[in-house]
Order: structure tokens, then sequence, then C-alpha cells
């Protein structure tokens, strides 16, 4: 039975952590064994995801909200006059399991302020993974933050028990991490993140020659970049997150829009809108670069540094390049149709797999569940019916709007500037 107090931490540091937003459990193989608790093999645990890619079916908790910095855009810093807690390592690993046999989690995210000093708190976040896989025989889903400037036998350590490790970059540039957070060092989240980058590789490779060998965050490494809170454009994001994608082979960069927390002139004021339709823009925009073959220079630019607000990238990118279109899909190669909106991935490739057998008209890619009041402007067929050629990019960036449905519809506007 949990007790009052214990209950009483977990409303205080669930609260805190959910400014986190670098948790997914996709891509795990950890297998089920000896008749252990939990399973997250294959594409991981049973979870849901919001449409901008929250995970929700983790148990998401801080370790402690007690932290020796005080980032002005963090909730937890030390001169945050908030009520303070923090879990035994013996009570997160109670709660992870009670929760689970409960149905109520399939997996722990465990984050954490920083006590005393990284290696302090990352030693424990570490017992924590190993108690409940040593102990527990937990084999459900584990995703650890690794601290900034822990040691990399902590590092390793947490690599062998936990299915994710994330190191937050916090800030998508060094000089607004300098701003808001002068006692942190850049340096210290991207050492990390090679020191994991290398380990991770290391570990496959070795599974490779021998099966028996043990994994070592076989989900790999994630970060989360908060946006809104400095005056970084759409093009310096992504530009990071690239980075990150193909210098540290990160499987995921979160964007989290900043929720003004605090009174201080080098932030948005409190009341200050959260800029939701600016991060599922970037998250968008980070799709098509990871699945669609886009470049980050594609989809922002110099002349554009930002993504529209009103409609999304890949329609974006399509209409200043109408010189491309309209596309024949009978005989296109698949990487120019993922770039037709409206038409997905998995649409795509059902597209090319059916051309084979018969000459595709409108109908059949209706069919298919492709968006085809988007993509109609910018297909072509054998016979072509109101061929929509001739209409500018305002145009039909206008028809497609008057059809769209969006949650945000009535929040478009433009990011209001900072400075």
């Amino acid at each position: 039975m949990v007790n009052e107090r214990v209950m009483e931490k977990l409303g205080i540091l669930a609260d805190a952590a959910k400014y986190d937003v670098s948790c997914s459990s996709a891509l795990s193989n950890r297998k089920n064994k000896d008749k252990g608790v939990g399973d997250a093999k294959g594409y991981g645990i049973c979870h849901s995801y919001t449409e901008d890619g929250r995970c929700v079916s983790l148990l998401k908790i801080l370790l402690t909200n007690h932290c020796i910095f005080d980032c002005a855009y963090c909730v937890s810093r030390k001169s945050n006059d908030i009520k303070r807690a923090a879990f035994t390592v013996d009570e997160v690993v109670d709660l992870t399991i009670g929760f689970y046999r409960r149905n109520y989690i399939e997996g722990l995210f465990l984050s954490s302020g920083i006590f005393d000093n990284a290696d302090y708190t990352m030693e424990r976040l570490v017992r924590i993974a190993k108690k409940l896989r040593l102990e527990q025989n937990f084999n459900g889903y584990i995703h650890l933050k690794a601290i900034p400037g822990a040691s990399d036998e902590l590092l390793k350590e947490a690599g062998m028990y936990a299915d994710r490790l994330s190191v937050n970059v916090e800030m998508p540039t060094e000089q607004s991490l300098k701003l808001l957070a002068p006692d942190k060092n850049h340096k210290d989240v991207i050492q990390p993140m090679e020191y994991l980058k290398n380990e991770i590789v290391g570990y496959k490779e070795e599974k490779k020659l021998n099966y028996k060998a043990p994994l070592f965050a076989p989900a790999g490494q994630s970060t989360q970049m908060v946006i809104g809170a400095t005056k970084e454009n759409d093009l310096e994001i992504l530009g990071m997150a690239d980075y990150f994608y193909q210098k540290m082979n990160m499987k995921r960069v979160y964007y989290s829009g900043y929720v003004p927390i605090s009174n201080d002139n080098r932030l948005p004021a409190i009341g200050t809108p959260v800029p939701i339709i600016r991060e599922n823009r970037l998250y968008q925009a980070d799709w098509l670069i990871r699945y669609y073959g886009f470049n980050v220079n594609e989809i922002v630019g110099l002349n554009q540094p930002n993504l529209d607000l009103d409609i999304d990238p890949k329609l974006g990118w399509a209409l200043r390049n109408l010189h491309q279109f309209p596309v024949d899909i009978n005989t296109a190669d698949i990487e120019l149709i993922k770039r037709i909106p409206g038409i997905g991935y998995l649409g795509a490739q059902k597209i090319v797999a059916s051309r084979k057998f018969k000459k595709l008209v409108p109908q059949d890619l209706q069919k298919f569940g492709i968006a085809y009041s988007r993509s109609q402007y910018f297909l072509a067929f054998a016979t072509p019916f109101q061929m929509q050629k001739d209409l500018t990019s305002i145009q039909i960036k206008d028809k497609i709007l008057n059809i769209q449905k969006s949650k945000y519809k009535n929040d478009f506007s433009n990011q209001l500037a900072l400075f």
C-alpha cells in the first residue's frame, strides 16, 4: 500500500516532470526472460502518442526537484519558491512495479534535478534501473536521463539497464544556454552524447559477432530543445537537430514549447501563449528530414528562416517549388511521390506497389486513404480533369486552407518577437 507521503511526493514530482517531453519507447527489443515482469520487445511497449509525439503510457517522474542549478527556464531551478521533494531508490522501484501490476503503466521514464553533483544523482538513477532489472526481474521499458557531467563509468552502467538514454541539450544554441543557464557548459552536454553514440555502435557490432553479448541502450538516445524561450529561428533549431541526427546517431529530437513560468526579462512574460503551433510544425519538419529525404535548407533557408504557421512544411515546400509539379504518380520516382502534399510515407509505397498492376486514377488514391483534396493540385493523370496547374501558389494555398480542419485554426498567428 502506497503511503500518503509517497503519494504527496508523486504529485509534486510527476507534475514537475511534465515539462520534459522527450520520452518515447519505440525501437527497444528487450525481451521478457525467466518469467519476469513486463516486456519491451519489438517496437516497444503498448503506448499512446499525442499528435505532437508525446508518449503517455510511462510512469514519468523526477527523482527529485531539488537542483543546484538556477536555469531561468526551469520550474525546478534553485531560486524558485516551490515545494520540494525527493524519492528514495526503493520508493521509485515500488511505484513502478505497483503501477505496472495494476496496468496503469507499461514502463518508466525517470529524470531528475541535480542533488549535489552529476555523479551523485546519476548513481541513484542507475541504482533504480539496476534494482528493477536484477531484483524485480522487470523487463519493461526504462528511459533514464543521462546527467551531463556524470562519469563515463556511470553512463556505461546506465546503458546496461536502460532501454533509452537522453541527454537534454535544453537550449538550441550555446549562446542561449549561457544566457539562461550561465552555470552550465554546452560541452558537458555534447561529450556524453558522443560517448553514448560510440558505446551504442560498439555494442551493436559486438552483438553481430556474439548473440549473447549484452544489450546497451537498445532504443538509442534522444534529446530535447526548449523553443520559444529565446530568439533562435527555425533554421537554427532544425540545423541543430540535423547535426544530432547526422553526427550523434540520435533516435529522436524533441521540441518543447516554452511555458512562461517566471518573471524574468530574459524570457517571455508570464501569460505569453505557449508556441504550440510552432512546436507542431517543427515536429512535422523533423519528420520530413528523417523519413522523406528533405534537407533542412529545402524546408527553411536564409530567405525564409521560420516555418509557416498556417500550413505544414511539406505543403510550404511544394508551393515554393511549383515548377516540379504536376507529378504523374504512374511513372514518378517514389522519392518525388513522397514529396506530394497529402501523400504520406505509406501512401507512396502503396502507389508504387499498385501501379505495377494497373494505371492509377484519382479514385484509387482515395481508396488508399490519401488526402486527395490536398494532393489533387500537384498531380497529373493521363486524362486530367480540372487540371490545376494554372493556379498560383497563393490560390492553391487558399483553397487548401478553406477545406482543412485544424485544432489550431483559431490560433494561427505569427510568433511574437522576444527582442
